[in-house]
């Protein structure tokens, strides 16, 4: 039996993605994401309003990081999302996280963080069906300690997810399954 709920964010997992740009002084700003996606293999969408600070910054500086946020960070990926830069100056300083500036766009790397996508700013669309931010990726780093035989293992990335439902996170790692093969065991 089914039953009705009164939820519309019903998609499970939404990733945990962390935006990361510069402020007008250079300083950095990082806040937690999980409305995105990819648009095609080389450009990412963020829906996000022109009322965050980041998006500002991204108009600004023409660039953007995304980073997946993990396990180990997860206080600092929550602080990202329940404090505003509108608000709080020195946000990402009270993270006690590292950046370095991408050797490919304006925009700091969080060196904490195992996969980053460099984005160059591509639009922002603001219509009543825009989806907001959108970025071409053109570079993605990752630190080599969630590499295996020179390919991200998503074990080793200990990546979390948001729950739209209850408002946790999780760990997404446990391999199930092999694409583009098991369905055909249905043939």
């Amino acid at each position: 039996m089914r039953k009705n709920i009164k939820t519309t964010e019903a998609i499970f997992p939404m990733p945990v993605l962390m935006i990361a740009t510069y402020n007008e002084d250079n300083s950095v700003n990082v806040m937690n994401a999980a409305w995105a996606m990819m648009l095609d293999r080389n450009y990412i969408v963020l829906n996000l309003t022109e009322t965050h600070k980041t998006v500002k910054n991204i108009k600004n500086k023409k660039a953007f990081t995304v980073s997946i946020a993990d396990v180990q960070h997860v206080k600092e990926a929550d602080y990202f999302g329940v404090v505003s830069a509108n608000n709080v100056k020195d946000k990402f300083e009270k993270s006690k996280l590292n950046a370095v500036k991408s050797e490919f766009v304006d925009a700091p790397i969080i060196d904490e963080f195992p996969i980053c996508m460099e984005c160059e700013f591509v639009e922002y669309q603001d219509d009543k069906y825009g989806c907001g931010v959108v970025g071409k990726i053109i570079n993605v780093s990752v630190d080599e300690k969630v590499l295996k035989d020179d390919r991200v293992d998503i074990s080793l990335v200990n990546a979390i997810c948001f729950d739209p439902y209850t408002h946790g996170y999780y760990a997404v790692g446990k391999r199930v399954g092999e694409a583009f093969k098991d369905g055909f065991d249905l043939k």
